[in-house]
């Protein structure tokens, strides 16, 4: 027995309460169970460095909309929480809070800034489990990680050392990204080139023994302090005779030698490059192919090295400055122009990253990555959209050695031990008792830390508990499908999937769902320093979750960026209240009566209508869903919802329901019907808005414990009903032209007038009059006469013409000849042009050859359509004009 809803749909009041249920009844705990296939997922975890932001709402609905639908397709649904230590991020938060009360995070000692780093996590992360659990989520909560808590730094320590036995993880001198203002090494990914206007500084190097000079251009002109070589390629006839003399390093005096490389691009200004093995990434592969020496010019903090007089000390900027002025005051500057170049930047701290040298531990990816090449060029891993496959293919085919430790405290510390007395480098789980070479009992752990993304990495799987063969690690991995940012390809999907490969021999997942950017309403994208960020927290507190989740999904294109606007989350609540409002009403009319279902000849034309729109929804929904089409599967249930099913079935059954002493079976029909295909919408649009779908079926179908839980709809044939929606589809026709008529006019509705409806098909006309006495006072009609021809029907009546049959409303007095001429006119005018528009689609040769066929037989019907009603529309201008 349903129950009555409250009179006003109140977000506030039920969502907490509906949460709070979902979460005690463990509806979204999954446990291992072989009876059932499972499907997971892992949330990418949020940074622990504040609240959430749109981007996180947008992408944890993703996530949430897929889990609640799969857990109602039956499967063992699984979604695993949690957060992620965000390393750099983290601890510059940290710093600077401590900055704020003066304290400085040297005073504190690596052990004291970890304890405030720990009370920050604690903090946190627990905003951003209260900030998703507002947002609805299902995720399995008594399953939530953390990329520090014991299981996934177990993983971490054991992935190292698997990959150092294997030779893939060493220890080197190589050029890597330095931050100077975060002071640590960065991996490739983590740096983000932006253009900015810079300019080419062009110098003269004196050739040594000669009076000839070689011309160089670069855009960081304080590297010259660095060189150690000039290059030219071995085939430019300009420089052959030259190659193997020295020329003489402008302010510095030193001689350096001039090398042969093919590096270099001999069309590209004078030919001649500098190279600074040191502090450039393709100058140090050229250095290492000539034996040259590699010279460190900066600090840590990006200042000038001692040994460089005046300029030591200076910033590299500033240091820059003063070389320029120096350089043209000795004569070497030839020329500067204007040039915009790609500059490195952190994109953490925005900061211009320095290419330098410097011992640090490495990744070897040449191998590791052919598995997570394979996986993409043979279908075990896709991606939606697909062209987001070839930026991740791209990427990992031009990979370089993944730079992963880190000069910060917090994250994971390498398990490398250094023996105090030779130096020996030990990798192992714990420190060592003793040095293995040398029998020293002192050794000192690495100071450095891991990259954040190396045990985010392992997520999909240390998770659920690998290293060890758990029982949830055997069933539930590989995981399903991971949704995630076209932002994040680089920094974690293809680190997850190599990383997959490696340890566990598989794929972590087999889809990538990508979304796009949440941008403004102006389609900029939301910044701090734009002031344009919207706090979803804020919007729920105003319109509900719900509302933000259709705003969130409808319109959604994978990969697409979508902007967001008030006036949209308005609209999503105005759809939560249309929605609750029906129920309230369905649930109103069943109040005290005893509703069974009906025999199939019970069954009226509009409740055969109805069901079959219900249930080509099931299958098109499904279809939709299961291509990853989320933002066209809400706006087919949105538009059903709304149109159908409120603005239609409900209005043509009311006369039904209002009479049902008059016919029982009738009136049980039509509640039966109301009840099924309200409960199945309800469904359909569970996933997309859980709170409001919960609340109302759980009133109307108390007997059930939860509309999560319930059987996500099947189509089924019994319930295709095609002559009950060409009926139906026919009558809307013609109630929506008597009262576009009648609007037109300014009838109102209290004046009741016959409709006439003339139309040749004996199907139809059977189900006109089956229609007729629920269809009349959606037109304000004091009767409907269906007939095979226009026996009886004034000529002044007004004629509305509708797709097989036409329809005469004789309004007599109340018509303005003229108007109604005006009308019909610009409806012929209006048909000429689509008429003109299908004949000349189908005259022409490229279209009827290369379109679908199924597109040029439209067109045919199209036109054939607007002829019969052009002709309707003809023959009543005659007859009007004649009787004016």
């Amino acid at each position: 027995m349903s129950k009555n809803l409250e009179k006003t749909y109140n977000p506030k009041e039920i969502e907490a309460k509906l949460y709070e249920k979902w979460c005690e009844e463990k509806y979204f705990h999954a446990e291992v169970d072989r009876s059932k296939k499972p499907f997971t997922t892992v949330m990418p975890p949020p940074n622990i460095t504040g609240k959430l932001h749109m981007g996180h709402a947008l992408d944890n609905t993703l996530q949430d909309i897929l889990i609640r639908y799969k857990r109602m397709q039956g499967y063992n649904a699984l979604w695993i929480p949690g957060t992620d230590h965000a390393a750099i991020s983290t601890e510059v938060k940290v710093t600077n809070q401590l900055k704020a009360e003066g304290i400085d995070k040297k005073e504190l000692g690596r052990e004291g800034f970890l304890k405030r780093t720990w009370q920050w996590k604690e903090e946190y992360a627990g905003t951003i489990e209260g900030q998703l659990k507002k947002l609805g989520v299902s995720c399995d909560w008594d399953r939530e990680r953390f990329t520090m808590d014991e299981g996934c730094s177990n993983a971490v320590k054991e992935v190292f050392l698997r990959l150092h036995e294997k030779g893939f993880i060493y220890k080197g001198s190589r050029i890597i990204n330095w931050c100077p203002v975060c002071k640590t090494s960065l991996s490739d990914a983590e740096v983000e080139h932006e253009e900015q206007a810079g300019h080419f500084w062009h110098i003269k190097y004196p050739i040594v023994g000669t009076e000839r000079f070689l011309e160089i251009a670069t855009t960081r002109p304080e590297t010259l302090l660095g060189d150690t070589a000039i290059a030219v390629h071995p085939d430019d006839d300009r420089y052959k005779d030259i190659v193997g003399k020295n020329v003489i390093l402008p302010l510095v005096g030193r001689e350096i030698p001039i090398v042969a490389d093919a590096y270099v691009d001999k069309e590209f200004g004078t030919g001649a490059v500098k190279i600074t093995p040191a502090h450039d990434p393709n100058d140090f592969e050229v250095g290492k192919r000539h034996n040259l020496p590699e010279i460190n010019i900066l600090n840590d903090d990006a200042t000038i090295v001692e040994g460089y007089g005046r300029y030591s000390g200076m910033d590299r900027y500033e240091a820059r400055k003063a070389i320029v002025e120096d350089l043209e005051k000795e004569g070497y500057l030839v020329s500067i122009e204007e040039h915009v170049h790609n500059v490195g930047t952190h994109d953490r701290c925005k900061t211009t990253v320095e290419p330098m040298i410097k011992p640090q531990w490495f990744v070897k990816m040449d191998e590791l990555a052919k598995p997570a090449i394979n996986a993409i060029k043979t279908g075990e891993l896709k991606f939606v959209p697909e062209r987001f496959g070839k930026i991740y293919l791209n990427w990992l085919e031009n990979i370089r050695d993944w730079c992963i430790s880190r000069q910060i405290w917090w994250g994971h510390r390498i398990p490398a031990y250094y023996c105090d007395e030779c130096g020996e480098v030990v990798v192992a789980r714990e420190m060592p008792e003793k040095c293995p070479h040398c029998g020293c009992t002192h050794l000192t752990q690495d100071e450095d830390t891991l990259d954040t993304w190396f045990s985010s990495a392992l997520w999909p799987f240390s998770t659920l508990g690998w290293p060890e063969e758990t029982e949830d690690f055997k069933y539930f991995y590989p995981t399903d499908v991971l949704v995630t940012g076209y932002d994040i390809i680089f920094f974690w999907v293809i680190r997850m999937v190599f990383s997959g490969y490696a340890h566990t021999g598989k794929a972590p997942f087999h889809t990538v769902l990508i979304h796009g950017l949440v941008r403004d309403s102006q389609g900029r994208k939301m910044s701090k320093s734009l002031g344009n960020g919207i706090d979803p927290l804020e919007v729920i507190d105003e319109y509900g979750a719900d509302a933000l989740r259709l705003t969130l999904i409808t319109g959604n294109a994978p990969g697409n960026d979508m902007r967001f606007y008030n006036e949209r989350v308005e609209s999503s609540r105005n759809f939560a209240n249309k929605v609750w409002n029906a129920s309230r009403f369905i649930m109103m009319n069943m109040e005290d009566k005893v509703i069974s279902k009906p025999d199939e000849a019970d069954f009226e034309v509009t409740d055969k209508w109805i069901l079959s729109k219900v249930n080509t929804l099931a299958k098109d929904v499904t279809e939709n869903m299961d291509k990853f089409e989320l933002g066209i599967a809400v706006q087919k249930v949105y538009d059903f919802i709304w149109d159908e099913f409120c603005d239609w079935y409900i209005e043509l059954v009311k006369y039904r329901i209002y009479h049902s002493d008059e016919n029982y079976k009738s009136a049980n029909a039509a509640l039966w019907t109301l009840k099924t295909v309200l409960g199945n919408a309800l469904k359909m649009l569970h996933p997309f808005m859980p709170f409001v779908t919960e609340e109302i079926y759980s009133a109307l179908v108390p007997e059930e414990k939860s509309l999560m839980m319930s059987d996500w709809p099947q189509f089924s044939e019994d319930w295709c009903y095609a002559d009950a929606e060409n009926i139906t589809d026919h009558m809307k026709e013609v109630i929506r032209g008597v009262r576009n008529a009648r609007a037109e006019m300014n009838v109102p509705p209290s004046r009741k007038a016959k409709v006439y409806v003339v139309c040749e098909d004996e199907k139809l006309c059977e189900g006109f009059e089956e229609l007729a006495t629920c269809a009349c006072p959606l037109m304000s009609a004091s009767e409907l006469a269906v007939q095979a021809d226009k026996a009886g029907i004034a000529d002044d009546a007004v004629s509305i013409v509708v797709p097989d049959a036409s329809v005469y409303v004789p309004l007599e007095e109340l018509i303005d000849f003229e108007q109604e001429i005006e009308r019909l006119t610009k409806e012929e005018e209006k048909l000429t042009k689509e008429i003109n528009r299908a004949k000349g689609m189908l005259s022409n040769e490229k279209f009827v050859s290369k379109a679908p066929q199924a597109k040029v037989d439209e067109e045919k019907a199209k036109l054939e359509k607007y002829t019969q009603m052009m002709e309707q529309v003809k023959e009543r201008l005659e007859a009007l004009k004649a009787g004016r």
